[in-house]
């Protein structure tokens, strides 16, 4: 097996003392957790923000921006941007709006990274567009490799451009690939932690409410990805995600749930050794590593006691039950716009069950009724992903009458 990396070592740009790093960035998706968890890392090793971009809160971003004093700040949300236009009038930062806005801030050439934290298919112009200009990225938004995978690693070889993940699992296993050889690779083992129904059936998940679901026994994370955990489309995601950044098949790919979130994924080479990266359950983690990579520096998390854990576990998910998780495995296997597709779809549903409007086990059975659904569609550009994320949603509310 190769697995074909689009991130290699490169040096940072590292003057004076140790722990001063002269690097700048831009970000989008700064108001949410992994966004003010980057700007955490920025504020601890004195690295730049050239610009911010979040959806719609402005008062948190107005905050960032006169902390970190951005040349430009973007609300995508364009109902916000006279607010936010008014909330920075006296500062001399230019205020972006929309898709453009994004945009424009992934197009900024002069900064070592262009850090995609937003959530959702909404993260996916502003890869490709970043990968034309010829802008390193450093990647939380996992729909972007999802919905268009073939087509972002494709334009990312083509320009010469790393892609650094901060998804703690693909960290991990980026991590584990330092000093060794790609080609020796003979498998991939992907952790999850099975979220909070794990052992479950789906006879009792019936009637789980959103306060349930929210209620993750490791991570603190955003609403939408907390979902995507309880019903294991976020392992699903990240399965597909996996496949693309690290150039491997399917069958290479083995998800084990790891129920303290410590041994976040590991490798297996061809001479059945295994090597894994742990740590506390911490984003700041891999958000550091991708930021400051490949250098090591002191993290503002715990640190890891094996003995006050005392006892880790492993155990296989259950694939019967959590439909979503089947499904993206299913969707990845079939290629084409099927990824993308299952993507929409879980997109769609996740907002209708935190609306109150469809059951939690409705989620995976869109998802999964979407793969029998569509013919497969081309997936060569980005029109052709928005058509099929077009049809996907569509599909979502032909299904479900609110």
């Amino acid at each position: 097996m190769y697995a074909c990396c689009v991130f290699l070592a490169v040096m940072p740009h590292i003057f004076g003392k140790p722990g001063v790093f002269m690097k700048t960035i831009s970000l989008i998706g700064s108001t949410g957790s992994i966004g003010k968890q980057t700007l955490d890392v920025c504020r601890k090793h004195n690295i730049k923000v050239r610009a911010l971009a979040a959806c719609r809160n402005t008062e948190l971003l107005e905050k960032q921006a006169r902390e970190f004093s951005p040349e430009y700040v973007c609300v995508y949300s364009e109902s916000c941007f006279s607010d936010m236009r008014s909330r920075l009038a006296d500062t001399g930062i230019t205020v972006l709006c929309g898709m453009e806005g994004l945009c424009q801030i992934a197009s900024i050439k002069d900064v070592d990274l262009f850090v995609n934290s937003v959530v959702g298919m909404v993260g996916l112009l502003p890869t490709l567009t970043a990968i034309e200009n010829g802008v390193d990225i450093a990647l939380a938004n996992k729909e972007t490799l999802v919905a268009g995978g073939k087509l972002v690693m494709a334009a990312a070889a083509e320009k010469g451009v790393k892609i650094y993940p901060i998804d703690s699992e693909h960290s991990a296993i980026f991590q584990c690939l330092q000093g060794n050889d790609p080609k020796q690779v003979n498998k991939i083992i992907l952790t999850a932690s099975g979220g909070p129904f794990f052992g479950k059936k789906k006879s009792e998940l019936e009637n789980v409410t959103v306060e349930q679901a929210l209620n993750h026994p490791n991570w603190s994370m955003g609403s939408k990805i907390t979902i995507d955990s309880a019903t294991l489309m976020n392992k699903g995601l990240e399965f597909i995600e996996a496949k693309w950044l690290f150039g491997v098949s399917p069958s290479d790919i083995e998800i084990v749930v790891n129920r303290e979130s410590v041994l976040h994924s590991a490798i297996e080479f061809d001479d059945y050794s295994v090597i894994a990266q742990m740590g506390v359950p911490d984003m700041k983690i891999p958000i550091q590593y991708a930021l400051l990579y490949p250098q090591r520096v002191s993290c503002d998390v715990k640190r890891l006691s094996l003995t006050d854990y005392g006892t880790l576990t492993f155990a296989k998910p259950d694939y019967e039950t959590f439909d979503c998780l089947s499904s993206c495995i299913e969707a990845i296997k079939r290629g084409g716009a099927y990824p993308c597709i299952a993507n929409a779809v879980n997109e769609e549903a996740v907002m209708l069950f935190l609306e109150g409007k469809i059951p939690f086990l409705e989620i995976g059975r869109l998802v999964k009724g979407s793969l029998g659904y569509f013919r497969d569609m081309p997936s060569e550009c980005y029109e052709d992903i928005k058509k099929a994320e077009l049809a996907a949603r569509e599909y979502v509310h032909e299904k479900v009458k609110v």
